[in-house]
C-alpha cells in the first residue's frame, strides 16, 4: 500500500427524502407560528424520512451520487464511513450495510458518532486514512432525527429534519483537505442529550436542548475554530469561495458570517433554510446545494465547520469538488 501526499474531496452527493415539512403542520404541536419559527431559526420548511427511507438506505443513495460525480466505481471504495447519531440500533454498525448496498463489499465500514460535528469529524479520519495508503473513501453524513424528536417539544420539534450526503475522498498530488482543528467539551455534554438512556424508562427517549446556552456557545466556537482553521490552513477569508457550517439556525450561520467579517464573493451556506438541521447530514447536503446552484466553483477554497452534541467541533478548509 502506498503512502499518498494529500486528499482530495473528489465528489459529492446528497438524498433528500420526498415529504416536505412546512411550519404549519409542526407548529400546531407547539402552540406556534410559521412567523415565529422563522424569526427564531430562519427555517421555513424540512424533510421528514419515509418508512422505507432509512439512514442506511439515505446514506447510499448519497454515495452513489458522489461516487458518479468523482468518476468512481463503488466497488472501489475502500473504506465506508457512516457518521450518524440516529441510527436507533447500536449494533450491527451502519457502514457495512451501507457498503453492501452500494456494492463495495468487502471495503471497510465504521460508524462514528460526533453528533453534529460527525461529517467534518470523519472527513479528518478518511484524510488520514488516504494519506496512509487508502485509495478511495466514502465520507457519509445521514440522519433520521425525526426518530429523536418530540412533537410537542417546544425547543426542539420544529428545528430538525432527516437527508444524507456524501462525499468521495481520494489521493491528490495538491492536498485538497486542510488540517483539521477540532476538540470537545464534555463538561458541558447534558445541553444537547437524550432525556433518558434506551431501556431505562417505559417511554422513548428524545433528544432536549437547552436552546439558549447552545446558541451563546455556537455564536463563539464557531467563529474562534473557522479563524483556526484558516490559519492552519494559511487561508485568508478573501480566499474563500464558500462558508458551508454546520446548518444548525440560520441565526448562528449569519452571525459567524459576519464575525468573519467575510467578503461579498464568498457563498454562504443557508440551506437551513429549507433543510432543517440535518445534523451530521448538513455540511455535504449543503455543499452539494452550492455547487448546484452554481453559488459556489470547482476549484474553490471552502471553510467547514461542525458543532454540536458532546459538545464537539471541527472545523477544516477544503476544495471544492
Amino acid at each position: 500500500m502506498s503512502v499518498h501526499r494529500g486528499s482530495a474531496i473528489l465528489g459529492v452527493g446528497a438524498y433528500r427524502p420526498a415529504r416536505i415539512v412546512g411550519n404549519d403542520e409542526v407548529s400546531g404541536m407547539i402552540d406556534s407560528s410559521d412567523e415565529w419559527i422563522r424569526r427564531r431559526s430562519g427555517i421555513v420548511t424540512r424533510r421528514f424520512a419515509g418508512p422505507e427511507e432509512t439512514v442506511v438506505t439515505m446514506a447510499a443513495e448519497a454515495v452513489r451520487k458522489a461516487a458518479a460525480q468523482a468518476g468512481t466505481d463503488p466497488r472501489d471504495l475502500d473504506v465506508v464511513l457512516l457518521a450518524t447519531m440516529s441510527l436507533l440500533r447500536q449494533s450491527p454498525p451502519g457502514a457495512p450495510q451501507v457498503a453492501e448496498l452500494i456494492g463495495a463489499r468487502p471495503a471497510a465500514g465504521m460508524d462514528l458518532n460526533a453528533a453534529c460535528s460527525g461529517f467534518s469529524y470523519a472527513l479528518a479520519v478518511a484524510d488520514g486514512l488516504v494519506r496512509a495508503g487508502a485509495r478511495r473513501v466514502a465520507v457519509i453524513g445521514s440522519e433520521r432525527m425525526s426518530d429523536l424528536i418530540d412533537s410537542t417539544d417546544r425547543s426542539t420539534a420544529f428545528l430538525f429534519g432527516d437527508g444524507a450526503g456524501a462525499v468521495v475522498v481520494g489521493a491528490a498530488d495538491t492536498p485538497g483537505i486542510g488540517p483539521v482543528v477540532w476538540g470537545s467539551d464534555g463538561s458541558r455534554h447534558h445541553l444537547i442529550a437524550h432525556d433518558h438512556a434506551w431501556g431505562a424508562g417505559d417511554t422513548h427517549p428524545y433528544m432536549r436542548m437547552a436552546g439558549p446556552e447552545v446558541f451563546r456557545w455556537a455564536t463563539e466556537a464557531v467563529p474562534d475554530i473557522s479563524r483556526r482553521a484558516l490559519a492552519a490552513a494559511r487561508t485568508e477569508p478573501h480566499e474563500l469561495a464558500a462558508f458551508i457550517p454546520h446548518q444548525a439556525n440560520l441565526r448562528i450561520v449569519e452571525a459567524a458570517a459576519r464575525s468573519l467579517a467575510l467578503p461579498a464573493h464568498t457563498a454562504v451556506a443557508r440551506d437551513v433554510v429549507h433543510s432543517g438541521n440535518t445534523s451530521a447530514a448538513s455540511i455535504p447536503l449543503a455543499m452539494e446545494a452550492l455547487l448546484a446552484r452554481g453559488e459556489a466553483g470547482s476549484g474553490g477554497r471552502a471553510l467547514l465547520a461542525g458543532f454540536g452534541a458532546g459538545l464537539t467541533y471541527a472545523a477544516q478548509v477544503v476544495t471544492l469538488p
